[in-house]
């Protein structure tokens, strides 16, 4: 595959990291040919610095690692396209993706590593059920203090199914009410439950898509 790619005058090909789930586009940044055989070889992703002027695996340091799923180029064969699967977050500031503002500057998706985030206003779409997963996954691993949901997995599974049994009721009292936003918020509270629960039983999202596929 190398021998087809065409790299730039510096030895460098731009690479497009997008989730290989939901689509979303995570990061750019740039490989030479060691660090894309690097990263064909390792199965996790490679790039190459420009300022630094050397290699680096992402999260190597923050633990944010990139496993490959997919590899292909474009049409002029100077662009990668690669499908991962993220690990906590794909940007240095926190974000989920590195295309986090919109063209005035604006913030469409908040930070989801630095504090509890559980809903992200203004980024719609299935892509925060995988950021609120991975968010949920780093709180039982961690169990930082003051986290809900760290509390959650320490009080143990029957505090877990207690909490998915109050949020069914609740969104039954909502939804008997005229007001929608009130119901959103309910479903939304009990989705997050749920998630823990699933979380707590090792249960992955793409479990629960095949199986609504299987039944569609």
């Amino acid at each position: 595959m190398l021998d087809n790619l065409q790299f730039d005058q510096k030895g460098l090909i731009p690479a497009i990291i997008q989730d290989y789930k939901t689509g979303q586009v995570l990061m750019m940044a740039y490989m030479n040919e060691e660090a894309l055989k690097k990263t064909i070889e390792t199965g996790k992703t490679w790039f190459y610095s420009r300022s630094r002027q050397k290699l680096w695996m992402k999260g190597e340091e923050s633990g944010h690692i990139q496993e490959v799923k997919e590899i292909s180029y474009d049409c002029d064969a100077d662009t990668l396209l690669i499908k991962v699967e993220q690990t906590g977050v794909a940007c240095h500031t926190g974000h989920y993706s590195c295309f986090y503002r919109d063209i005035e500057g604006r913030e469409v998706e908040e930070k989801v590593f630095d504090e509890e985030v559980i809903y992200a206003p203004g980024k719609e779409g299935p892509a925060i059920l995988f950021e609120l997963y991975e968010i949920i996954k780093s709180r039982k691993e961690n169990r930082p203090e003051g986290s809900y949901t760290a509390y959650l997995f320490n009080q143990g599974i029957d505090k877990i199914l207690k909490k998915v049994g109050e949020e069914t009721a609740e969104v039954i009292i909502a939804a008997k009410n005229p007001d929608k936003g009130e119901t959103v918020y309910e479903i939304a509270d009990l989705i997050y439950h749920l998630m823990v629960l699933m979380v707590e039983k090792e249960v992955e999202l793409s479990d629960i898509f095949a199986e609504l596929r299987k039944r569609r």
